[in-house]
C-alpha cells in the first residue's frame, strides 16, 4: 500500500548524484487511503490493555469456628477494594465483586471490569453487604460493611482466599 501512496517525483531530481524523491501522491483515491490509515491509528490507539494485573480469584468466607454465615435466603456479595496504588492520578485500580453461595460460603467469579476476569493482583480490603442499598447481612457485625473499618484483608498471592469473620 506504501508504494501506491509515494511515486518517485521526476522533475526534482538530483542531477549530480541521479537520486530521485519520492513524493507523496495527492489523488483523491490516495487521500482516502491516507485517511483510512489515519482513521485506523486513531481507533487502535485508544484500544489499550488493562493497565493493572488481574488475577482469578474464589474463595470462601466463614465464620471463625468454620461455620457458615446465616443468610437467610440474603443475597451476600463481597467487595474487595485494592490497596495497589493508582498509576497516576488518572488511573486507579477498580474494586472486585463476587457473590457468595449461601449454601456452602464459596464465591467465584470475581469481577473487576468483565464478568469472571478477577482482582486486581495484590492486597484488598474486603467489604460484606447485601445488594440493597449496600446494607450488612444478618449475622454480619456491622464493622465488616465499612471500608474504614472491616479486619477483613485478602491477597492475591494466597488463593484460594478464605476470609473468617466473627460471630455477633
Amino acid at each position: 500500500m506504501l508504494k501506491t501512496l509515494i511515486r518517485l517525483n521526476t522533475n526534482h531530481n538530483d542531477r549530480r548524484c541521479g537520486i530521485r524523491y519520492p513524493q507523496l501522491m495527492t489523488t483523491p483515491k490516495s487521500l482516502v487511503a491516507v485517511a483510512g490509515v489515519l482513521a485506523a491509528m486513531v481507533l487502535l490507539s485508544g484500544c489499550r490493555r488493562e493497565p493493572f494485573t488481574l488475577v482469578k480469584a474464589s474463595g470462601r468466607i466463614t465464620y471463625e469456628d468454620g461455620t457458615l454465615i446465616p443468610a437467610e435466603g440474603n443475597y451476600v456479595r463481597l467487595t474487595f477494594y485494592p490497596q495497589t496504588p493508582p498509576r497516576d492520578p488518572k488511573t486507579h485500580p477498580r474494586p472486585g465483586v463476587a457473590e457468595v453461595n449461601l449454601a456452602d460460603g464459596t464465591f467465584s467469579c470475581v469481577t473487576s471490569h468483565k464478568y469472571g476476569d478477577g482482582l486486581t493482583a495484590g492486597k484488598h480490603k474486603v467489604v460484606v453487604s447485601t445488594d440493597v442499598l449496600q446494607q450488612v447481612p444478618k449475622g454480619v457485625p456491622p464493622e465488616y460493611n465499612d471500608l474504614t473499618k472491616t479486619p477483613l484483608e485478602a491477597d492475591t498471592a494466597n488463593l484460594p482466599i478464605l476470609l473468617r469473620i466473627k460471630k455477633p
